[in-house]
């Protein structure tokens, strides 16, 4: 998917669709993901028709629906370089 070639809009919407699914997959209907994730079903509701919902709404969805692991490629952690590693060995062993 290009997802530089989507404007905001379509990526929440895309976001949406993909929660939606989701939910389906797993049987839970709006309301019963709203209870779990601890918001309300007009906020599940709005999410999935693309509409903006908070960053702390979508985190407790994924969680409910086990995405949480998907941050780790959304986000990656940087790797410190070589040359850092061994700039901070360096100053750790003169302390």
């Amino acid at each position: 998917m290009d997802w530089y070639g989507m404007t905001d809009g379509l990526i929440l919407i895309e976001i949406g669709r993909r929660i939606k699914q989701t939910r389906k997959r797993k049987r839970y209907s709006q309301a019963e993901l709203a209870e779990r994730a601890g918001i309300s079903s007009f906020t599940v509701s709005q999410m999935e028709n693309g509409k903006n919902t908070s960053l702390g709404s979508l985190i407790a969805v994924m969680r409910i629906l086990k995405l949480l692991e998907n941050f780790e490629s959304l986000i990656p952690e940087l790797m410190k370089s070589p040359v850092q590693l061994y700039n901070s060995k360096i100053k750790r062993s003169r302390e």
